[in-house]
């Protein structure tokens, strides 16, 4: 089958929904499909055209950025051409050009499926509410044009203003997970490097550091925490400077940051590539999810970390709360409550011992090539009705 894969941002940017993309176009590759991925050129270092691990990367030239999105002018030509040549056509939303594509797909006679990975919820001001509206209007072209829409978790799907329109073409399907083995040493040498043997408890947060994400209610967290665990250490891994979009974010939370990076509380380690994250897990002692809104619809971290046997704090949210819940490694709090946050840890790090869970369980059920072979039968299904 060809396969053809369309989204604004893929490798090398780093984002939840990028890394699904990835790992989910891999696993098709290895299944013996033709994929085809087509992007943006979102920084002028990459190449227009390259083939990672089986798949085939096309990225489209960017004319201009609009707040986190691109303008992109020969996008639609491009996808002309590479939705005719294709099977089926899976776009992973939110996603400005989607429907156009899906429109494509639509007039030669390709099924389309969309992934939508999370509401949209940008941050208050004028300019972003109309962002919001386009994209919103947009998405809602492509879900009309779609002949199928995947989410991670029903939770999300009923909670969702957008979904709950197109529930009877919606199917929930895990994401894939997938953590390599970290080599001989590496993990010995990760705490070495970041003195994760002296500075306990260590709690990690593993995203980039975007205002939806709720950076400032672990901030907020950490002075009751500190309390009890004076040399409690916050390791944040995950792209922290130069955030599209989040610069003035993160200068009004640098401040506090400094004081406990002074200390020694909290410590910026960067982006980490798969290997390293496998070595980052083992150093933890809890993984934190304080995320605020709907953009966050599952948190994929949470699973790589349980399989390390690192339990989870997330947020109460509609897909955010459902791998605590589902596997019973750890605990749900209030959105936006740091005094919650700051018990449920307490109660975590005081009691590690009743958080435990089957990890070879937890590799089965998030297995690309699983989720891969979940595709396959709704691409069948759906080019056997047409």
């Amino acid at each position: 089958m060809k396969i053809l894969t369309v989204l604004t941002y893929y490798r090398p940017h780093t984002s939840g929904l990028t890394i699904y993309a990835e790992r989910l176009a891999r696993a098709f590759a290895k299944r013996g499909h033709e994929v085809t991925v087509m992007t943006t050129q979102y920084e002028k270092s990459l190449p227009r055209e390259e083939t990672m691990d089986g798949v085939r990367i096309i990225r489209v030239p960017v004319a201009a950025r609009v707040s986190k999105g691109v303008l992109a002018p020969t996008f639609g030509w491009v996808a002309t051409k590479l939705v005719a040549r294709h099977d089926v056509v899976q776009l992973h939303l939110p996603q400005f050009d989607a429907p156009g594509v899906a429109l494509r797909a639509r007039l030669f006679g390709k099924p389309a499926v969309l992934t939508y990975h999370c509401d949209l919820d940008l941050p208050s001001g004028f300019f972003n509410r109309i962002v919001n509206a386009v994209v919103n209007f947009q998405n809602n072209m492509a879900g009309i044009l779609s002949n199928h829409i995947v989410t991670y978790t029903q939770d999300y799907a009923d909670n969702s203003p957008y979904l709950t329109r197109y529930a009877s073409k919606l199917t929930p399907i895990l994401p894939p997970v997938e953590l390599p083995l970290p080599t001989a040493g590496m993990i010995e040498a990760f705490a070495s490097a970041h003195e994760t043997a002296t500075r306990r408890p260590v709690i990690g947060m593993a995203t980039r550091f975007a205002s939806e994400k709720g950076v400032e209610i672990l901030l907020e967290a950490l002075p009751k925490v500190l309390e009890k665990y004076p040399h409690a250490q916050v390791l944040f891994a995950g792209q922290y400077q130069n955030v599209m979009g989040e610069q003035a974010y993160f200068e009004r939370l640098r401040p506090i940051i400094q004081k406990y990076e002074a200390s020694g509380n909290w410590k910026f380690i960067g982006l980490l590539d798969p290997v390293q994250m496998a070595a980052y897990y083992p150093n933890l002692d809890a993984l934190v999810v304080p995320s605020l809104n709907s953009t966050e619809a599952f948190g994929l971290v949470q699973i790589e970390a349980m399989m390390n046997g690192v339990p989870c704090i997330a947020s109460a949210l509609p897909g955010v709360r459902r791998p605590v819940q589902m596997h019973n490694m750890g605990e749900v709090v209030p959105i936006s409550d740091s005094s919650a946050l700051a018990e449920a840890l307490l109660k975590v790090l005081a009691n590690r011992e009743n958080y435990q869970c089957d990890a070879s369980e937890l590799t089965r059920i998030y297995d690309p090539d699983s989720v891969a072979a979940e595709y396959e039968k709704l691409f069948a299904k759906l080019s056997g009705a047409r």
